[in-house]
């Protein structure tokens, strides 16, 4: 007897519908799109609990015929293409003919539908692959489709869906995006009987502002270049307008978003010189291209794509970015150059250039000796003197004693930014924010590498407001935030405690610091973000968790933060590459004072 057997086709298409169908929001995704190359031009959207109970998309488009529904059902039933030249040359945006199938598999579907010359509509059912007679129905021109209780066949399956709010906030983020592409489209959207959203028509200047915000597009550089078959359009937000996450970043491929690596570098490489490494800029970005020069049959979510010419594709997007942004940048009056630069740098190491009397923070007891020194400076044995002696003593005791430590030891602290030290060879004078975010990311990759991150529980616990998505993020991402010394609990579908974070990260900033991570999570996913990212993730961590600027030292925390720079790898830069300390020897400072001249 052959233990090899063929697959029923109900089984073959739920096994499919595992590619097709995520969650709610994978299948709004599809009907959207459906309408989209119906040629609709309104379109409502209704979801009951986030989607799970129900979801129904209303268009005015074309619809079908009659005979068309039970092959709409059917899987690799499609109007969009019919040869692999048509696949080659694809710009619908569906066209594998396996979404219908793949969401009927897994709930109860119901389509009703009507061309503009039919005397009158028609419906069909299926319930779990189980299709119903077409029926004669009342419609507008258009068509309904309506699915309701998704995976109620395979209880497994729907076991893995997260809470109400959790899937809404992945179904509006779709419904964001669909109606990001098509500002000539009316969209409305509905969660249990009330309206959450609605776009009228528009053009996509008032489409990005009603999405993104009005700050964004006021600030934004348009962009707008061709070569010979790819042109790029859309806006490219202000380099002082950056943001500590990627949550306002779109890309669309011929009218499809995508995520895609060649398109997002050379986007990044196109900001490269102005932005601080751990910031993001924002854009809304659609790359027109010859279809032939475009796979979209990567994978059944049309998310992926693959460029047959990607180095092409890639100079083309970064000098289109560089000429938007250089021109901008060219035509700013030279008054607003400064304030420009001071909103690019990051908020925990902006500071402000007030007058050194009031932000030299001198280490305490080199500070009294000053202050003494003022009141008896021609007598050698004052107490100001004094208390500069014992001030560098720990210096002096470890030269005699033959312990010469590389930075030496701290005598002052220089706008509550950088260290002041003294060594064998001179000044040393380090960058303290620089120095001690490389000290903690070396110290996590080494926790997380043993599996041994320790935790520390807040006293009183960290409440943060984010946004939904982040929230459905931690939802689903407990474990992985666990293993980063994180203990994380949901008190509403926008808000989340902190409860613990990792030790070396105690003092930081909480709310930054978690939003990074769940940004990065989102972004790639938690297996991604642990594997191959797991870098770029415990460098955003330790920034976010190392000393702030404007954070006065005392002495031995300084000498401390030198000790650990000698003993960590790589201290001599921090994780985005800047260098995070200078040495001055005395022949430098000699000459600086033309001494011996």
């Amino acid at each position: 007897m052959p233990i090899i057997k063929l697959l029923s086709d109900n089984l073959i298409s739920q096994i499919a519908a595992g590619e097709v169908v995520e969650r709610p929001a994978s299948v709004l995704k599809e009907l959207l799109e459906n309408s989209l190359d119906a040629g609709a031009t309104e379109i409502t959207v209704s979801l009951v609990e986030g989607g799970v109970k129900e979801i129904r998309v209303v268009d005015n488009g074309l619809g079908m015929e009659d005979s068309d529904l039970p092959l709409a059902l059917r899987r690799h039933a499609t109007s969009k293409i019919a040869s692999l030249d048509d696949l080659e040359n694809v710009r619908s945006l569906g066209f594998r003919g396996e979404a219908l199938a793949s969401i009927a598999s897994v709930a109860r579907v119901s389509i009703t539908t009507r061309t503009a010359k039919a005397h009158h509509g028609a419906s069909i059912r299926s319930e779990g692959g189980v299709e119903s007679p077409v029926e004669p129905a009342s419609a507008a021109q258009g068509s309904t489709i309506t699915v309701n209780d998704l995976y109620f066949n395979t209880p497994a399956r729907r076991k893995f869906l997260r809470t109400e709010a959790t899937e809404f906030a992945h179904c509006t983020d779709v419904f964001r995006r669909i109606a990001l592409v098509r500002p000539d489209v009316a969209f409305v959207l509905r969660h249990n009987g009330k309206v959450h959203s609605h776009f009228a028509s528009a053009d996509l200047t008032r489409r990005v502002d009603s999405l993104l915000t009005s700050a964004f597009v006021a600030a934004a550089r348009p962009v707008d270049e061709s070569t010979l078959g790819m042109r790029i359009t859309g806006f490219a937000g202000s380099p002082g307008e950056t943001r500590t996450n990627r949550d306002a970043q779109y890309l669309f491929v011929n009218g499809r978003f995508v995520r895609d690596k060649v398109m997002t570098h050379a986007v990044r490489e196109g900001y490269r010189d102005m932005l601080h490494g751990d910031r993001h800029p924002s854009y809304v970005l659609f790359l027109d291209i010859d279809p032939s020069g475009v796979d979209v049959n990567v994978h059944p979510a049309k998310t992926e794509i693959r460029f047959r010419d990607s180095r092409a594709v890639h100079q083309f997007v970064f000098h289109a970015l560089s000429k938007a942004l250089s021109a901008s940048a060219d035509s700013a009056p030279a008054a607003h150059a400064a304030p420009v630069l001071a909103e690019a740098r990051p908020a925990h190491e902006a500071y402000s250039r007030a007058p050194i009397q009031s932000n030299l923070g001198i280490a305490e007891p080199v500070a009294r000796y000053l202050s003494m020194f003022s009141e008896s400076r021609d007598s050698a044995a004052s107490p100001g003197l004094a208390a500069a002696t014992a001030a560098l003593r720990p210096l002096t005791q470890g030269s005699a004693a033959g312990d010469n430590p590389r930075l030496g030891y701290a005598v002052a602290q220089l706008h509550g930014i950088y260290i002041l030290a003294q060594n064998a060879e001179g000044l040393v004078l380090v960058d303290m924010h620089a120095a001690h975010e490389r000290i903690v990311y070396e110290g996590l990759k080494t926790s997380l590498d043993r599996h041994a991150i320790e935790t520390q529980h807040l006293l009183i616990p960290s409440t943060l407001v984010l946004d939904p998505l982040d929230v459905a993020t931690a939802e689903e991402n407990f474990e992985a935030l666990g293993e980063l010394g994180f203990e994380i609990a949901l008190l509403s579908p926008t808000t989340i405690t902190v409860r613990a974070l990792p030790s070396m990260l105690a003092g930081g900033d909480i709310g930054e610091m978690v939003r990074a991570v769940l940004r990065e999570i989102r972004d790639f996913g938690a297996s991604r973000a642990l594997t191959e990212r797991r870098d770029e993730l415990l460098s955003s961590m330790a920034c976010h968790g190392a000393v702030r600027a404007n954070r006065n030292l005392t002495l031995p925390e300084m000498n401390a933060l030198l000790r650990q720079m000698e003993e960590t790898e790589r201290s001599g830069q921090c994780n985005h590459g800047r260098p995070t300390w200078f040495q001055m020897s005395l022949s430098d400072l000699d000459k600086l004072f033309m001494r011996g001249r």
